[in-house]
């Protein structure tokens, strides 16, 4: 599923706003802007009800509607030829998307143990990792045969994935009649601690996101434009081989409320460091440090959202954890642009790779406070 997003997403700017002379359809770069924008606002939205539909209907019917709407959507936006149309498909693949990413998350819950969580939530962080990878490739290969081709390749594997996961997902039903859909967002948002956690995360968004915005800058302040390969490229990669594995050993010898605490550190570390980085390498280096502490990150927090929740809600607590990526992810996107101009005006460069180590350092005291309490372990 990451791999068939991957190969499609980036395409529909090369195909769209990409000049004529080039194949593309010379779209102006603010009008698919807004289509991708709205895109990604419309899933991350509807994430927070999808997880509290989930408890409620069990989390299969959201993710297998999820996977159908996403199949369409991607067809759709093949066969676009004005924007109304590509934003109403971009809008529909939204919708499947947030039908089926907290769900997702309760059903990897609710068929593993809790002491092997986080190393499946590691798993599902490797696997996405590897589509990130894979994707733009296939992407780029499947262009040449037209943007029609990328779009319905990529939403046939949403078609195959739900096939797939219609045969072998079982269907978990709520225990008994949980209420309304809302009643587990609003026993979410009035659990003091898991919102401090919830709100606290908001922190860490801002920082995972500078891998696109201030990091990706400086790449090609350094290298050039063909920078932004090996940094993508050195980010996953490190996840697809690293991630299970350093997982594995955190286990074994750090509590994991410490190990996410741990891991924020690390990356504010890295990105403060990256202000000291005066070649491509040593930014390269830089890059490794930040992925290290992302790839503990991920199956970290779906673990202990997991432990927040009581039974029963574990959809609900997935779908309110989503309003930490969203904010986080909006205001990390204008905050690290906002951050690189202003260190430019004011002859200071360092200025955003500071305020994000320091930024990095209060998020991880926040959640040390916001952890406070919970048990090390699984009940």
């Amino acid at each position: 599923m990451w791999g068939g997003f991957f190969a499609v997403i980036p395409l529909v700017t090369v195909h769209f706003s990409g000049s004529v002379a080039g194949g593309g359809l010379g779209w102006s770069a603010a009008s698919i802007g807004a289509v991708l924008g709205l895109r990604q606002l419309t899933q991350q939205g509807l994430t927070v009800f999808g997880g509290a539909w989930a408890d409620r209907w069990g989390p299969k019917p959201l993710i297998l509607l999820g996977c159908a709407l996403r199949t369409l959507g991607f067809a759709w936006m093949g066969f676009s030829d004005s924007w109304g149309e590509l934003l109403a498909a971009a809008v529909l693949a939204g919708v499947g998307g947030g039908l089926f990413d907290a769900p997702k998350s309760a059903a990897i819950t609710q068929v593993t143990l809790p002491e092997h969580r986080t190393r499946m939530f590691s798993l599902t962080s490797l696997s996405g990792n590897a589509g990130m990878v894979t994707g733009p490739l296939i992407g780029a290969a499947l262009l040449g045969l037209g943007f029609r081709t990328a779009a319905l390749s990529a939403a046939g594997v949403y078609l195959l994935a739900g096939a797939v996961m219609a045969f072998t997902l079982p269907h978990l039903r709520p225990a008994g009649r949980v209420g309304s859909g809302l009643d587990g967002l609003r026993l979410a948002a009035a659990d003091t601690r898991f919102r401090r956690f919830t709100l606290v995360l908001i922190g860490y968004f801002i920082l995972s996101t500078q891998i696109n915005v201030v990091v990706t800058l400086k790449a090609i302040a350094l290298a050039g434009n063909g920078a932004t390969g090996p940094l993508y490229g050195l980010s996953a990669g490190m996840a697809v081989l690293l991630q299970y594995p350093l997982l594995r050993l955190v286990e074994r010898f750090v509590p994991v409320r410490s190990a996410l605490v741990a891991a924020v550190l690390l990356v504010g570390a890295a990105l403060g460091l990256m202000s000291a980085a005066a070649t491509f390498p040593q930014l390269l280096a830089c890059v490794a440090l930040y992925s290290l502490g992302t790839m503990i990150v991920y199956p970290t927090q779906q673990t202990l959202t997991a432990r927040f929740a009581p039974a029963g809600r574990v959809g609900s607590y997935f779908g309110f954890s989503a309003i930490s990526l969203g904010v986080g992810g909006a205001v990390g996107s204008v905050l690290g642009g906002a951050l690189v101009d202003g260190g430019t005006g004011l002859g200071f460069p360092a200025l955003p790779w500071l305020t994000l180590a320091v930024i990095g350092v209060v998020t991880a005291l926040g959640l040390r406070w916001a952890l406070r309490g919970l048990p090390d372990h699984a009940a």
